[in-house]
């Protein structure tokens, strides 16, 4: 799968402040595009970053069809470069396309893409700074047709931009029991522009109140913690990590599997269960110590320092000892290189 790189003659790294800057507003020099036509991706190439021309036809401008993932290439202390994962988000990137009905990106295509494409951008990805290299394939149907279809044609892009912390502080929360992210059945599962969008109106209306997330509830009961917007959830409850369990409804996390593993790997014991408000309440006005924490690529482990209840505020323990930062400096510590990677995430370019 050979791809062709045309390079950009100037880079806009130099003049980049590391210092001050908004994640999700810069790209990189170049990004990667293939086309899908006639049963086949093709024109595989990695170009200076540009903007698309679109037919106003585009049926992704319309009906829905509109996948992404989201990952991140570090720099050890040693100077290397890896991809957290690869593989891991090209299987949920996958599963994604499959529920959309969009053609599949082939391994070998995807992983090619992804290292050639950081190799001409690891510049981007400072050493003596706490900034990764956010990584964003997409795929979106290009076929011009005002007609609800499912699309013969489709542009796979991968860019990226520079992130520091997305959470840089604590994070204050509700529980959300009136409006629905996902229910079983249904895409939650799956990292679809309409899946984001659904949920603005309801995390808007949550900011306006002083709220920074909210935390979705099941479609049926309203009664069983799901996710946060941009993030699962964990919570630690006496010697015990618990998380809720996979579904239709709820994004396999690469995070939230890494910190699984690792929790299992120190001996912890893991529970993937249904988990609702009435038993965090309970445990809180019982006086025990509930750590409360988000867990996704872009917010690494976000600590909640304050949650909502039908109506009521509990404050989660989120002092220095607690478990999740210990999680948090396990992973930390694999990316960097200062922990031995024994199952193998840092793919290196």
């Amino acid at each position: 799968m050979a791809i062709d790189i045309h390079k950009n003659d100037q880079s806009k790294q130099s003049a980049f402040n590391y210092d001050d800057f908004n994640f999700g507003t810069q790209p990189t020099d170049h990004l990667f595009l293939s086309e899908y036509d006639h049963g086949n991706w093709r024109s595989h190439r990695i170009v200076p970053t540009q903007h698309f021309s679109l037919s106003p036809f585009a049926l992704c401008l319309h009906y829905g069809q509109t996948v992404f993932e989201g990952m991140k290439a570090f720099r050890q202390d040693n100077g290397k470069v890896h991809i957290f994962r690869p593989e891991k988000h090209h299987q949920r990137f996958n599963r994604s396309l499959e529920r959309m009905c969009m053609p599949p990106i082939e391994k070998e295509l995807f992983i090619n893409a992804l290292e050639e494409l950081v190799r001409l951008e690891q510049h981007w990805i400072p050493q003596d700074k706490e900034v990764s290299l956010y990584i964003r394939p997409f795929v979106f149907a290009t076929e011009p047709r005002l007609g609800v279809k499912v699309a013969d044609n489709y542009t796979f892009c991968i860019t990226c931009t520079p992130m520091g912390l997305y959470y840089p502080k604590p994070v204050r929360v509700k529980v959300e029991t009136e409006y629905v992210r996902a229910a079983e059945g249904g895409v939650g599962y799956v990292k679809c522009g309409g899946n984001y969008g659904a949920a603005f109106y309801p995390t808007q209306q949550a900011k306006e109140q002083g709220f920074d997330q909210i935390i979705w509830t099941d479609a049926k009961t309203h009664q069983f913690l799901e996710e946060a917007g941009t993030m699962n959830m964990m919570v630690m409850l006496k010697d015990t990590l618990i998380t809720p369990r996979l579904s239709t409804s709820i994004l396999d996390g690469v995070t939230r599997n890494s910190i699984i593993q690792i929790a299992r790997d120190k001996g912890m014991n893991v529970e993937e269960r249904a988990i609702s408000y009435q038993e965090l309440e309970d445990a809180f006005n019982a006086g025990n110590r509930v750590e409360l924490f988000g867990v996704g690529t872009a917010a690494v482990i976000s600590p909640v320092y304050s949650i909502q209840i039908q109506g009521k505020d509990y404050s989660p323990y989120i002092e220095d000892g607690a478990i999740m930062f210990q999680l948090k400096t396990a992973l930390e510590n694999i990316r960097k290189g200062r922990a031995k990677d024994t199952h193998s995430w840092n793919h290196f370019i």
